[in-house]
């Protein structure tokens, strides 16, 4: 069964905030592929959305996975759904900020 992928707005500024900072560091042709990786990253959790690390210890469904040692993607699975919740970049204290995140 393939589940449905979608992005709350918060993830949409994150990956329009990280697309920014790369292309101003490393230009646009490095940016515009880094977040076609994280994009095609989370799209494939259409097809197997139990990948990652389950936090249902703060949120049923909600799980979060690395990408490329420097991105977490947090996202939550809801029955056929995938809802890509918010993409972190370079963050050391991951944990705190999702708790901040899930207290909104």
């Amino acid at each position: 069964m393939k589940f449905s992928v979608s992005f709350r707005p918060d993830a949409e500024t994150d990956l329009f905030n990280l697309y920014e900072y790369i292309a101003d560091e490393a230009g646009p042709a490095v940016a515009g592929g880094y977040i076609d990786r994280i994009e095609a990253a989370c799209m494939a959790l259409a097809t197997f959305p139990g990948r990652g690390t389950s936090r249902d210890d703060m949120r049923p469904g909600l799980r979060t996975v690395g990408f490329e040692r420097r991105a977490t993607i947090i996202f939550q699975v809801s029955g056929h759904e995938v809802l890509i919740v918010r993409v972190l970049y370079g963050v050391r204290d991951a944990d705190r900020i999702l708790h901040d995140l899930l207290d909104d």
